[in-house]
């Protein structure tokens, strides 16, 4: 019996033991702490982790057609800005060139050929205009021969015969006038033709000329350059494919500017402006604490950019909270960039004190 009072006496000691409700205790002020901490932070800042790192992406198009016939890039690889990154094949358009020069020098003949035959019409012009003064002057001594030969007929000094030829000598030197000025009117509209000749030869010449320079600029455009400094991301071609002109090949990275964009609830906004300082957490490295700066608010819903925008007016109205990106700066992008990576996922924090 008294084995058993101490038995039970040993049981009624660890029930009334503080062990149990301290460590409870502790718990329950440790949840409270901390809820606190959750609860206060959450009044007092607005916070997302809808958003992501940004930066400047540019793809890498030919300007013409053709195969690949060297890649000077691989996967990741750093480039400068106007790096030659790849190179088309341009025989072909080198054969054009060939072609285009050869209708050009044609061209150049028929531009003296044209001018040549104006020269002609323009020294034939002066013969015609020397052939009217000519026949003027024919005329002329017909018509002084006429008047003496009337006088001469009225005394009975000619016959009839030789009065009747001179009027017919008059008559033809006025229809030979007549004719040397149709001739200097024909002359005169041939000229015109002629000019006009030169005119078109001209600009036949132009267009054979700017055709060779278009095809000097495609061959320029066989050598793609980078068009800013990066990183390349993963190649979309490889050499001796044929590529279509505006076809990406890759995209160039910028790997030295950075900014966040975050997307917020829409009543979020109303503490958030330009130039408020943000904290920034990167999922991939949470240990590290970035300091960043709102630059600016967009005018318009994340929605509103969408492919299809919700339109309310349907008639199937449901309430969804909208979304505004945020451009967030950050500063010292310099101190992090090497960790930085477009796409990746952040947490951001901005106090609403």
């Amino acid at each position: 019996m008294q084995e058993q009072a101490i038995k039970h006496e040993q049981v009624v000691k660890k029930k009334k033991s503080p062990v149990r409700t301290i460590v409870l205790a502790v718990v329950f002020l440790l949840a409270a702490f901390f809820g606190y901490r959750k609860i206060s932070y959450s009044i007092s800042h607005e916070t997302t982790d809808n958003a992501q790192v940004e930066t400047q992406i540019t793809p890498v198009l030919p300007r013409v057609a053709g195969y690949v016939k060297t890649l000077a890039v691989k996967d990741y690889d750093s480039v400068k800005a106007g790096q030659l990154v790849v190179e088309l094949d341009d025989a072909e358009l080198q054969t054009q060139l060939q072609e285009a020069e050869a209708d050009y020098r044609q061209a150049e003949v028929d531009v003296i050929n044209a001018k040549a035959a104006l020269n002609n019409s323009l020294v034939g012009l002066r013969v015609n205009k020397g052939n009217i003064d000519l026949s003027q002057m024919r005329r002329k001594k017909a018509e002084d021969d006429l008047k003496r030969d009337q006088s001469l007929y009225g005394d009975q000094a000619i016959t009839k015969k030789q009065l009747d030829d001179s009027r017919f000598n008059v008559e033809t030197a006025s229809q030979q006038v007549e004719n040397s000025k149709t001739d200097l009117t024909a002359a005169e509209s041939r000229i015109a033709v002629l000019q006009a000749g030169v005119t078109k030869a001209d600009a036949a010449l132009g267009v054979k000329k700017a055709k060779i320079d278009e095809i000097k600029l495609k061959l320029t455009y066989t050598k793609v350059y980078a068009p800013q400094a990066g990183k390349i991301g993963k190649k979309n071609v490889s050499e001796g494919q044929y590529v279509q002109a505006g076809t990406p090949l890759f995209s160039i990275v910028n790997d030295t500017t950075y900014w966040v964009v975050a997307n917020f609830k829409e009543n979020q906004l109303r503490k958030l402006y330009p130039g408020k300082e943000v904290d920034v957490e990167v999922d991939a490295f949470p240990d590290m604490k970035i300091k960043g700066r709102i630059e600016s608010l967009s005018e318009a819903t994340g929605a509103k950019f969408s492919l299809l925008p919700p339109d309310n007016s349907s008639g199937n109205f449901v309430k969804v909270t909208q979304r505004v990106p945020v451009k967030i700066q950050i500063e010292d992008v310099a101190k992090y960039k090497a960790v930085l990576r477009a796409g990746l996922s952040v947490f951001v924090s901005a106090e609403t004190k």
